[in-house]
């Protein structure tokens, strides 16, 4: 195989290609300078792609569609069949707008911890925010916590109380487009709490003043026996 190269859409080097959300691209693996019949193999990460008769030789093409968010960073390469050192990698920069997801419909009773999660796939990548009511939402350093990865963000609120109630907006804002989540906070009131120790001691004085009871007509109970 000294000499022979290959080329993928005209590229001898592996390369990067920027797509956006298409019904279909195409790939195209072409042998170099060989005087034979040359089998080529294509694989997408580390799982060779089956191809059909008649488009193994010399030239192979291979088409993705449609090319969706999950191709993203997905590599596909043609190499060599009688020696895979020979090969072309190209990697799919698949661009698309915001899209979000999440729990649209949080209840929590007052004085309780709650966490909006926003989940987001954005390519490029994109500036992220959160609304109350559609206005900027205050942040107080006390009760406001933001958690942020490539595909999740997140608003924590301690404490919450009733003039938490409303609407918060998720935003994921990029040069293709904005996306935007709500979610509906309702705050309940606070359940009472019964302590257990006076439900226990009740339930105590009962027992012992069942028994007293038992006790002092023990007599007439053995009368009437």
């Amino acid at each position: 195989s000294a000499g022979v190269e290959l080329s993928v859409n005209n590229h001898a080097a592996d390369f990067t290609l920027s797509t956006g959300l298409s019904p279909a691209i195409s790939l195209s693996c072409l042998v170099h300078n060989s005087s034979q019949a040359e089998e080529l193999l294509w694989y997408r990460g580390a799982g060779q792609v089956d191809l059909k008769d008649g488009n193994k030789v010399n030239i192979s093409n291979i088409c993705v569609s449609p090319v969706n968010e999950s191709d993203n960073g997905v590599t596909f390469t043609c190499r060599l069949a009688r020696d895979k050192a020979v090969q072309v990698s190209v990697t799919l920069d698949v661009q698309f707008p915001p899209q979000l997801s999440g729990e649209e419909t949080l209840q929590v009773e007052e004085e309780k911890d709650v966490t909006l999660t926003c989940n987001y796939k954005s390519n490029p990548q994109g500036q992220s925010t959160w609304l109350k009511d559609n206005q900027s939402l205050t942040l107080q350093q006390s009760r406001h916590k933001l958690y942020q990865t490539s595909e999740v963000f997140q608003l924590s609120i301690s404490k919450v109380q009733k003039s938490d109630n409303g609407t918060y907006t998720c935003l994921v804002e990029s040069r293709l487009g904005n996306g935007t989540r709500d979610f509906h906070l309702i705050v309940e009131d606070k359940k009472p709490v019964f302590p257990k120790e006076a439900v226990i001691a009740a339930v105590v004085v009962v027992t012992i003043t069942i028994l007293f009871g038992i006790v002092a007509q023990k007599d007439k109970f053995l009368k009437v026996w």
